[in-house]
């Protein structure tokens, strides 16, 4: 029986059985390797190492993982750019820059030192090998966020010191690459400098502006992913076009992007998400192959090199962040922190590596040889270890340090309730409440879908379906849970305000409703009814754009809106969207509340990009027309009849926002309100009824009338 036969022949060169055991790696090395507690990065390497030419010689590094390869190290270098935290950076730039110099500057400089004395290499190879010293990877930055300090000073230094280091170590890497590839003449580095200067200028003016575009007229995501890959590509080819590396391209691309890309999107799903379960782990299992395991072992310098290139890391990323450390007088759990987060080499170590060893010497060899490579393997897997160790120990100590029980268990649940009836508005209001979403509390987002009893009918309750289900592909590609809901009830805002109080929610998201007829109101019935039967914040909103492409949030804040029960509610969602999608919120309130919103800001919102202005009378709201542009979102803090901040001119609302602002996004925010909703006040307290508004208005017009007289 032929068809029994089966010759296992190595290395295996069908396609497809390629493809399925480099996909088998990747699925099983990650369970293998938590259970010995070994980086990730560390086992796909060793798993390339086991299954190439110099380990079973089972693969063969070919065309595909060449191809991967390529796309793998653009892709760690782009993910570098855009997961940086450019709110921290800007706010701690000075710090941030300081250690950045540092940690490139030491670690460079020993390594010269000892590379030529100790190691006997030339001057280029000494550089080279040098600056991947320099170059560090946040390996141990999720460890931070599990401990919920992400945001503390010593955090934002170290992420933007990487900026500065991982792009200094790049230029290096760049011009030695670029002088391989050229013709060193005389004017030879200053036409590279000025080409790369050119090119990187157009890249942070240009991309912006063309992906901002983009991504206003194609919401589809699987034509913004492409789009996303697309600009990555070009400008890894633009700047090899120039004489440099793509992988600086790459990385510029993911910095410019950064501010369209929201760390809580479904773009930023999908791309984490093809590039960690795919090119990512072909890259690290391309690099293991190219491993020489007897090389090491041989009896050859590849120990010694390891040796050196190890102590040099760490030394000079723990001198760096002592330096910074004193020179700030910062605390020496800070300095620990600092250390763990910036001593790790991966991603741009890889990559340097990688250039060097591809690039032939006239003498035919290598740049950097096989003991540099070999070398690396073990200088990454030591100072992942030791970055996991150290940046573990320092966050649980600051966590601990500051921890606030009391303030915890007082914190309320939030539960935000999303309805969705209109397909039109679903996709701006679920992403307008993952942007304003507390991302450490779970489970704390609810989409609601609400049918008339009077008009039920299949067709309607199917329509509804599929209003939840779109809602909730949404959420699942931020990797976020939500809970859909489907229920009868008298009418819409019945349903709601019932839905609210069964579920405990905290806040309720609704589109701003769309006027029928002449006689219709701006809000409409619904949003009425709302604020009638509910106490809780009520957000109406209207986007013309996509939310990751605002560039700015104006908040217009009305007199003792401070009083308001959900005052700092309010403050703390609108400056967590500004922190997510990187854009400034520029608040405008008169002086006292002004110098509160202040107060309050810098106090729990630091990180977050602010600007404050004076708005001296609430009837001076349409000054902000000439502030508001198209690509800005326009929050105005209203109130409901008979609470502290209202006022008699919230009545000429609806008007000038559907008069003035109707090519702006818009969200009308009513905060919590203390007490009975009103729908339950009695007969002797009228709703609406607020005396104090009278007397103010008759006393504001007999001070014009005496001063006019005067």
């Amino acid at each position: 029986m032929e068809w029994l036969d089966f010759s296992l022949k190595l290395p295996v060169t069908d396609p497809t059985w390629i493809f399925l055991l480099v996909l088998l790696i990747i699925l099983f090395a990650p369970i293998l390797l938590t259970k010995l507690r070994i980086p990730h990065i560390i086992g796909m390497i060793l798993a390339g190492l086991a299954i190439g030419e110099h380990g079973f010689n089972i693969l063969v590094r070919d065309s595909s993982f060449e191809l991967f390869g390529k796309v793998g190290v653009y892709y760690i270098m782009f993910l570098a750019g855009l997961e940086m935290n450019m709110a921290d950076f800007k706010k701690n730039r000075g710090k941030a820059v300081v250690l950045g110099l540092l940690a490139f500057i030491i670690p460079i400089g020993i390594g010269m030192v000892t590379n030529v004395l100790l190691l006997k290499y030339s001057l280029v190879t000494s550089i080279l090998l040098a600056s991947m010293y320099a170059s560090h990877t946040l390996v141990a930055y999720p460890i931070v966020i599990r401990y919920g300090i992400s945001r503390h000073r010593s955090v934002s230094i170290a992420v933007g010191g990487t900026a500065v280091t991982d792009t200094l170590t790049l230029l290096v890497l760049a011009v030695i690459s670029g002088v391989f590839k050229g013709e060193a003449g005389g004017f030879f580095w200053i036409w590279l400098v000025v080409r790369f200067v050119v090119l990187a200028l157009l890249i942070m003016y240009l991309l912006p502006r063309i992906g901002r575009w983009f991504f206003r007229r194609y919401d589809d995501n699987v034509m913004q992913y492409i789009f996303v890959l697309a600009m990555v590509f070009l400008g890894a080819g633009l700047m090899e076009l120039i004489g440099m590396e793509g992988i600086l391209g790459a990385f510029l691309v993911g910095l410019v992007l950064n501010r369209l890309i929201p760390h809580v999107s479904p773009l930023m799903s999908h791309l984490e998400f093809v590039g960690n379960a795919l090119f990512i782990p072909y890259f690290l299992i391309g690099v293991g192959m190219l491993i020489d395991v007897h090389v090491i072992f041989g009896g050859g310098d590849a120990l010694k090199v390891a040796g050196v290139m190890i102590v040099v890391a760490l030394v000079g990323k723990w001198i760096a962040s002592w330096l910074t450390q004193k020179i700030y007088r910062m605390s020496v759990l800070e300095r620990e922190l600092m250390f763990g987060l910036s001593n790790a080499q991966a991603a741009a170590t890889l990559a340097a590596v990688l250039v060097g060893y591809n690039i032939i010497l006239p003498d035919g060899s290598r740049l950097l040889n096989e003991d540099v490579l070999n070398g690396t393997v073990l200088l990454i897997l030591v100072t992942c270890i030791v970055s996991s160790f150290t940046t573990e120990r320092a966050a649980r100590k600051i966590a601990m340090g500051e921890a606030h029980p009391e303030e915890d268990r007082s914190r309320e649940p939030e539960k935000i309730l999303i309805p969705v009836a209109n397909p039109n508005t679903i996709e701006y209001l679920m992403n307008l409440a993952l942007v304003i979403r507390d991302p450490k509390q779970k489970d704390n987002l609810l989409a609601l879908n609400v049918i008339n009893d009077h008009s039920g009918t299949d067709a309607l309750e199917q329509q509804g379906k599929r209003y939840l289900e779109r809602a909730g592909k949404i959420t699942a590609s931020a990797g976020v849970k939500l809970k859909c809901i489907s229920r009868y009830d008298l009418n819409i805002a019945a349903g709601i305000i019932h839905t609210a109080r069964e579920h405990g929610a905290t806040d309720v998201i609704i589109g701003l409703h769309w006027k029928v007829n002449i006689v219709d109101s701006f809000f409409g019935m619904l949003t009425e009814n709302l604020l009638k039967g509910l106490h809780r914040e009520v957000m109406v909103a209207r986007f013309l754009i996509p939310i990751n492409t605002l560039r700015r949030i104006i908040v217009a804040v009305p007199p003792k809106a401070e009083y308001e029960a959900g005052f700092q509610k309010w403050v703390e969602h609108f400056c967590r969207m500004g922190s997510t999608l990187g854009c400034r919120v520029h608040f405008f309130a008169n002086e006292q509340t002004g110098n509160l919103l202040q107060a309050l800001v810098q106090k729990k919102h630091s990180d977050t990009l602010t600007e404050f202005s004076r708005l001296d009378e609430w009837e001076d709201l349409l000054l902000l027309t000439g502030q508001v542009n198209y690509d800005h979102l326009l929050v105005v803090i209203s109130a409901r009849r008979g609470s502290i901040s209202y006022d008699s001119s919230f009545e000429k609302l609806p008007g000038q926002l559907g008069r003035y602002f109707t090519n702006n996004s818009l969200i009308v925010l009513y905060p919590d309100q203390l007490g009975d909703p009103q729908e339950a006040l009695s007969f002797s307290n009228p709703q609406g009824s607020n005396e104090s508004q009278h007397y103010e208005k008759v006393g504001r017009w007999f001070y014009k009338w005496f001063k006019k007289e005067s």
